[in-house]
């Protein structure tokens, strides 16, 4: 799996971390599928099958692509370090246009950062602070959301909306192109600064049982002028419906 459906994969696996009620020592496996548009030009829409593997303790959780440590953690806060396998990445092989197929091939990478959550009877705010630990893209990325939830019987409905932001290093390893490139493909050369792409995401739980779970997840992000611009890019919005379900033991 290669493109820019790994940086929704990432964000859905955090809401649906937040929407799940976390008991300390708890384990979930499951089954998901996902599907994602990817912003490239010549990189077809796919299907892909998700493993879900999550463990939540009180100091330590791993939600599929995501570990963490609290730093704070209590009824109303959470607050812990975190590192994000992100590999969201670019192979020139993938796509089917002839001149982004003789680009330099932009590389998956570790994140590592802070995230925190607050919680009321008004609603959740949710933020994070991440930058590439492995010098891949040099990048940092934030976001920022806010989500309201409705519980009815077995159901638990919540929806938000968000801010995402990349820094200017970021966007230039995913979107840039440089000299080299330029000569080899005819593309033009590109070097972005940093964006905000606004987004909206829904996420739903549903308890067959005390121990199985369905689940489904759904964001759209409208992609900045930073983005778009790109010639790499040819679309104005990236995406995600996520679906699965889980057991807890």
């Amino acid at each position: 799996m290669k493109g820019m459906h790994f940086r929704a994969l990432s964000i859905a696996a955090t809401a649906i971390m937040f929407s799940h009620a976390a008991v300390a020592g708890t384990w979930s496996l499951g089954a998901s599928a996902l599907v994602s548009p990817n912003p490239y030009r010549g990189y077809d829409t796919k299907v892909y099958p998700i493993p879900i593997i999550s463990y939540e303790s009180d100091d330590f959780y791993f939600h599929t692509l995501t570990a963490g440590y609290y730093l704070w953690k209590d009824d109303k806060n959470k607050f812990s370090l975190t590192a994000t396998y992100l590999p969201f990445g670019f192979t020139p092989s993938d796509s089917d246009d002839s001149q982004m197929k003789r680009l330099d091939k932009r590389r998956g990478t570790l994140m590592g950062g802070l995230a925190y959550s607050h919680n009321e009877d008004w609603g959740t705010l949710r933020a994070s602070f991440n930058g590439d630990v492995l010098n891949n893209s040099d990048g940092l990325v934030a976001d920022v959301a806010y989500l309201y939830a409705f519980h009815q019987d077995n159901w638990a409905l919540i929806p938000g909306v968000g801010v995402a932001w990349n820094s200017s290093n970021q966007n230039q390893y995913y979107y840039g192109i440089n000299s080299n490139e330029s000569r080899r493909s005819g593309l033009s050369t590109y070097s972005p600064d940093d964006s905000f792409s606004p987004y909206v995401e829904i996420s739903a739980k549903y308890n067959f049982t005390k121990d199985w779970q369905g689940f489904f997840t759904g964001r759209y992000i409208r992609l900045a002028s930073e983005v778009t611009d790109s010639p790499m890019v040819d679309k104005n919005y990236i995406g995600v419906l996520w679906t699965g379900v889980t057991y807890s033991f």
